[in-house]
C-alpha cells in the first residue's frame, strides 16, 4: 500500500498461491506472480528500480526436495535479481538466519552475483525483536542505514556489517573458524606444520570447492 500510495508501480511475488489470493482479495493495485525465487527472477534485464523481501530468502537454504540445492538456489535468486535491478538501484531483504553458516551462505551467494552492500541489525541486543537486513547494491556501494536501537558508539560497530567483492569470514557462537571453510583449513594446515608434520603449501585454491562431477 505504501510503494502504490508513493505512486510507484510493483510486482510481487510468492510462492504460495494462498498468499497470492490474499492480495487478490484485497485488490491491490500491482501485478501479482506465481513464482519460486529459487528458480530466479523472470524479468528482462534493468526493469527494475528496486527490490523489497521480507522474511523469504532464509528459506532458500533449505532442501525441501532431493533436487534441491540451496548454494544453487541462492546464486540463481541473486544473480538473475542482480540482472534484473537497473544500475545504481537497491535491494533491501529482510531476513531470520537460523546460524551463522546460513548468513555466511546468504552473504556468500549475494557477492558471488556482484552485489556490494553489508548487513543492518536492528535491536541487536534483543532476543524478540532483533531484526536482520541485507542491504545490497547494484553498481557503486551505497552508505548502509542505522539500524534501530543501536544508540552510541559501540552499538553502531555491532549493528553493520558491510561487505565488498572481498569474502566476508564467520565464526560460530564459540568464536572458531566455521568447519571446513577455508580459515578452519588454514588453521588445520597450521597446527599440522607446528607438530612437525608434513604439509602441503597454502595456495589461492586452498579449501576451494570442487564442482560436481556427472
Amino acid at each position: 500500500d505504501h510503494i502504490s500510495e508513493e505512486g510507484h508501480y510493483w510486482i510481487g511475488m510468492d510462492i504460495s498461491p494462498a498468499m497470492l489470493d490474499v492480495a487478490v482479495e484485497r485488490e491491490v493495485e500491482g501485478d501479482l506472480l506465481l513464482a519460486d525465487v529459487g528458480h530466479g527472477i523472470p524479468f528482462r534485464p534493468g526493469m527494475f528500480d528496486g527490490c523489497i523481501s521480507i522474511s523469504a530468502v532464509q528459506w532458500l537454504c533449505n532442501a525441501d526436495k532431493k533436487s534441491h540445492s540451496p548454494p544453487k538456489r541462492l546464486y540463481r535468486f541473486f544473480s538473475t535479481l542482480y540482472t534484473a535491478l537497473a544500475r545504481g538501484s537497491r535491494a533491501v531483504l529482510q531476513l531470520y538466519p537460523e546460524n551463522s553458516e546460513q548468513l555466511e551462505l546468504i552473504t556468500a551467494q549475494a557477492m558471488r552475483a556482484g552485489f556490494t552492500g553489508g548487513m543492518v541489525v536492528d535491536y541487536p541486543n534483543s532476543a524478540k525483536a532483533k531484526k536482520f537486513f541485507l542491504c545490497l547494491f547494484v553498481g557503486a556501494c551505497g552508505a548502509l542505514p542505522k539500524g534501530l536501537g543501536t544508540e552510541g558508539a559501540a552499538g553502531e560497530e555491532t549493528q553493520q556489517a558491510k561487505f565488498t567483492n572481498e569474502r566476508t569470514r564467520f565464526r560460530n557462537a564459540k568464536g572458531k573458524s566455521v568447519k571446513k571453510s577455508r580459515d578452519w583449513i588454514l588453521e588445520k594446515k597450521e597446527r599440522r606444520r607446528r607438530q612437525g608434520k608434513e604439509v602441503r603449501a597454502d595456495t589461492k585454491y586452498t579449501g576451494r570447492k570442487r564442482r560436481p562431477r556427472f
